[in-house]
C-alpha cells in the first residue's frame, strides 16, 4: 500500500539524530550498501548503521581513502565502485552478486553539487549521470539481491535542490547552455522520480523505496563553492564558520537517510519523499519555503518516462 503524501508524525525532528532514530532498533544480521559512506553524511550513516548492528558496505572510487575514513567504525567493508563509469558499476555488482549475499538497505547517498560542466560516459552531464544514473544501473544491476532479502528498502538522497527544476525533457543533458544550480536541481529531481518508480515496481517483490531532503549541513559536498560565494549565501562566515543557524550537524543530516530505511513506522509505505525524520507535504506553491516536495517530483507519469529514459541510456532495463 502507498500512503499520500503527508506527515505521520514521527516523533522526530529536524533536530534528531541518526544514533538517536535508531534507538531500540537492532539491524543485527542486516546488510547495508552506502554509496559515498566514508565522507559527510554518507560517514555519518554508515557509523550509525554499523553501531545499531548493521554490516555497511561501502563502494568507493577511492578505495583506499574509504577504508581509512572508516578506521575504527567495526562492521564496515569497502568495494570499488565509480558511479561515473557504467562498466565499473557492473564490475562491481557482478562481483557482489558472486557472494550470494542479499542486501537489506541500499542508501543512495553519493553525489556532487554545483560542479563546474563535465561530461562523463557518453558525454552525459555529470550531475544527472553520477547522481542519477549511476544508482539506476546499480540498483537495476543489484536487484537479485535486494529481491532476495524478503523486504528490502531503497533510500535515495535527494535535496530540497529539486524545488530548482523538474526534468528538463528537451534538454536533460544540458547541451544548449549550461547551469550549474539547475543540472543539481533536475539530478534531484531524479533522485525522487527515481524512488516512486522503483517503488511501484518493487513493491511486489518486497522492496521498498523513498527519497529525502537531509537539511542543509556543511560537508564535502560543498567542495566546488567558492568560500566567498559561501558568505554570500549566508552560510558561513568570512573565517569558515557556520553561520546560519538553521544548518544541521553531519548527524542530524544523516538522520532523515537512517530513519527512511530503517523506521518501523514506514513498513507497508513506500514512494515517499521525506525531510526531517518524517514524510514531507506537498509543496504547492512556487516560489514559497524549499520545504517539502514539489509535485512533479512525485507524478508517477513523469516517473514511468525517467524509468525508461534511463533504461535507454544505461542500457540496464527495468528491474
Amino acid at each position: 500500500m502507498t500512503t499520500t503524501q503527508h506527515k505521520i508524525g514521527s516523533g522526530f525532528t529536524a533536530h534528531s539524530t541518526a544514533e538517536e532514530v535508531l534507538n531500540g532498533i537492532d539491524l543485527s544480521g542486516k546488510l547495508a550498501l552506502v554509496t559515498g559512506g566514508y565522507s559527510g553524511l554518507g560517514l555519518e550513516t554508515t557509523r550509525a548503521l554499523a553501531n545499531a548492528g548493521a554490516q555497511v558496505l561501502v563502494p568507493a572510487r577511492r578505495p583506499a581513502d574509504a577504508k581509512a575514513a572508516l578506521t575504527g567504525i567495526s562492521g564496515t567493508e569497502v568495494g570499488e565502485l565509480d558511479l561515473a563509469d557504467l562498466g565499473s558499476v557492473e564490475t562491481f555488482a557482478r562481483r557482489f552478486l558472486g557472494t550470494g549475499r542479499s542486501i537489506d538497505l541500499l542508501i543512495a547517498n553519493a553525489g556532487i553539487m554545483a560542479a563546474p560542466e563535465r561530461r562523463v560516459g557518453p558525454g552525459w552531464e555529470s550531475h544527472f549521470a553520477i547522481n542519477h544514473l549511476g544508482h539506476h544501473a546499480l540498483v537495476n544491476r543489484l536487484w537479485p539481491a535486494l529481491t532476495a532479502s524478503g523486504g528490502a528498502r531503497v533510500v535515495t538522497v535527494s535535496s530540497a535542490g529539486h524545488h530548482d527544476s523538474p526534468m528538463r525533457w528537451d534538454d536533460v543533458q544540458f547541451e544548449r547552455g549550461y547551469d550549474r544550480w539547475l543540472a543539481y536541481g533536475q539530478a534531484k529531481t531524479a533522485n525522487v522520480l527515481f524512488a516512486v518508480h522503483l517503488d511501484a515496481l518493487g513493491a511486489e517483490h518486497g522492496v521498498r523505496a523513498f527519497s529525502l531532503h537531509p537539511g542543509a549541513i556543511l560537508t564535502p559536498l560543498q567542495r566546488h563553492l567558492r568560500q566567498e560565494e559561501m558568505v554570500g549565501l549566508g552560510w558561513i562566515d568570512e573565517h569558515g564558520n557556520q553561520a546560519d543557524p538553521s544548518f544541521k550537524s553531519p548527524q542530524q543530516g544523516a538522520a532523515t537517510q537512517v530513519w527512511a530505511a530503517t523506521s518501523p513506522l514506514l513498513d507497508g509505505l513506500g514512494g515517499l519523499y521525506c525531510e526531517d525524520c518524517d514524510v514531507a507535504e506537498i509543496a504547492i506553491e512556487e516560489g514559497g519555503p524549499l520545504t517539502g516536495v514539489r509535485p512533479y517530483a512525485i507524478d508517477a507519469d513523469e516517473a514511468a518516462r525517467l524509468w525508461q529514459l534511463s533504461a535507454d541510456l544505461t542500457g540496464v532495463p527495468r528491474a
